[in-house]
C-alpha cells in the first residue's frame, strides 16, 4: 500500500493518462468530485452524467493500462527526483491556472521557483543570425540583478539555447520547457547546457518519460511557455514559425507581448516585425525598454503610493481608475463607451493620468494600471 502523499500522486497521474480527458474536461470532473482518487473511486454511472465522458470513455478509468502507466511514471518521478505538479499543486504554475487549457499535470525537475515574481520567456528562430545573438546577450545582462527574475525558454537550438546559456553566464535561473518526457534531452548537443540548468533553474514539461520527440508536441510546448510567463519577447524569428505561435498564445491568454524589429528585407526579422505592425507585440530595444513596459523598474513603496493615489484622483481620473482595475487593459473606444466622456474630455484625462504615473499606454490605443 503506498503512503498518502504517493497515493494521492497515483491517482493525479492517472487521470491525466486517461485517453481523451483533456484539461476542461478534468476541470469539470473536479469541480464534481473534489479529487483524482474520488473520481477514479465513482459509480460509472455518476462518471456518464458528466458532460464529455460517454459510456466508453467512462470505462477508461476501470483500466489496467492506465493504472499500470500511472504506477510506471510515478516509480519514474520518485527516483529521478521528478517533482509531479497537478493543478491543485501549491507548486503549480499559479500564472497557468486561470487558462482554461492549463494542464492538468505538469513534471518538473530542478530548483528555480516556477512562480517566481518575474518570469521572461525569450525565444526565436533555430537559426539565428549574429544580430539576435547580441540582443539577446545584451538584453539578459540587462535583467542581472533584477530581483526574484526566472528566464524561460524551450530548449531549441538558436535564439533558446543563446537565452539559457545567457541566463546562466549572468546568474539568473533559466528553465527549459520541453516537448518530451524528462528521459531524454533534445537537441542531445545541449544535455551538458540542460544538466547545468537543473542545478541553476530547472526543465519542465507536459510529457511523461517515454514521450518520443515528434513535431507535433511543440505546439503543445509553446503553450506552456506562454502560460508560464508575465512577458513574452521574440527576437529573431520568420513570420511562420514556433516563436510565432508562442507569441499568439501568449497574446490570446493576455500577456505582455515584445518583439525587437529588424531590418525589413531580413526573413528572421519578419516576425518581429509583423507583430510590432499588428499591435500584438510592443516594440523594444533593450532590456530598460522592457523593464519600462512592466513597470519592473525603481517604484516607490506601494502602500505609500496607493495613499497617495486616492489623495491626488480628481473624479474623472478616478472613473477610469475603477474600470481599469477590473481589466488587465482597455481600448481607449471602450473608456470612452462605459464612462460617456467626450473624446477631448478622455484624452486629456488620460494624458493627465499617464504623465502623473498612474497609467500606462499600451500599442493600439490600449491602456492599463500602470
Amino acid at each position: 500500500m503506498l503512503p498518502k502523499e504517493e497515493t494521492k500522486r497515483f491517482y493525479e497521474l492517472a487521470l491525466s493518462f486517461v485517453p481523451d480527458v483533456g484539461p476542461k474536461t478534468a476541470r469539470t470532473l473536479l469541480a464534481k468530485f473534489h479529487s483524482p482518487e474520488e473520481i477514479f473511486r465513482a459509480p460509472l454511472k455518476e462518471l456518464i452524467l458528466i458532460n464529455g465522458i460517454t459510456e466508453v470513455r467512462s470505462r477508461m478509468f476501470r483500466e489496467a493500462s492506465v493504472l499500470k502507466q500511472a504506477e510506471d511514471e510515478l516509480e519514474f518521478a520518485l527516483k529521478n527526483n521528478i517533482e509531479v505538479l497537478f493543478l491543485t499543486n501549491e507548486n503549480y504554475p499559479r500564472r497557468f491556472i486561470h487558462c482554461d487549457d492549463a494542464p492538468v499535470l505538469l513534471y518538473y525537475k530542478g530548483n528555480a521557483n516556477l512562480n517566481s515574481e518575474k518570469i521572461v520567456a525569450i525565444i526565436g528562430t533555430r537559426k539565428n543570425t549574429d544580430y539576435g545573438q547580441r540582443l539577446t546577450e545584451d538584453l539578459i545582462e540587462g535583467l542581472s540583478g533584477l530581483e526574484d527574475t526566472v528566464v524561460v525558454s524551450g530548449l531549441a537550438l538558436g535564439i533558446d539555447t543563446i537565452a539559457h546559456k545567457s541566463s546562466l553566464k549572468n546568474n539568473i535561473p533559466t528553465i527549459g520547457v520541453v516537448g518530451h518526457g524528462l528521459d531524454t534531452i533534445y537537441p542531445h548537443s545541449n544535455k551538458a547546457l540542460a544538466n547545468e540548468m537543473l542545478l541553476h533553474g530547472g526543465l519542465l514539461t507536459e510529457f511523461p518519460s517515454g514521450t518520443k520527440v515528434e513535431r507535433q508536441n511543440f505546439p503543445v510546448r509553446n503553450r506552456v511557455v506562454a502560460g508560464l510567463s508575465d512577458v513574452i519577447i521574440i527576437v529573431e524569428s520568420e513570420v511562420k514559425g514556433g516563436a510565432m505561435i508562442t507569441a499568439y498564445v501568449a497574446h490570446s491568454y493576455n500577456r505582455d507581448v515584445a518583439a525587437f524589429p529588424g531590418r525589413v528585407y531580413d526573413s528572421k526579422s519578419g516576425g518581429p516585425n509583423h507583430l510590432i505592425k499588428r499591435n500584438i507585440a510592443a516594440m523594444i530595444n533593450g532590456a530598460d525598454d522592457l523593464l519600462e513596459l512592466m513597470n519592473w523598474g525603481k517604484h516607490e513603496n506601494s502602500k505609500a503610493k496607493q495613499k497617495q493615489l486616492f489623495v491626488e484622483l480628481k473624479p474623472e481620473e478616478k472613473t477610469i481608475y475603477d474600470l481599469l482595475k477590473e481589466k488587465d487593459s482597455l481600448h481607449a473606444d471602450e473608456l470612452m463607451f462605459q464612462t460617456g466622456f467626450t473624446s477631448p474630455q478622455l484624452a486629456a484625462t488620460l494624458l493627465q493620468m499617464e504623465m502623473q504615473g498612474f497609467i500606462k499606454t499600451l500599442p493600439g490605443k490600449h491602456y492599463r494600471i500602470n
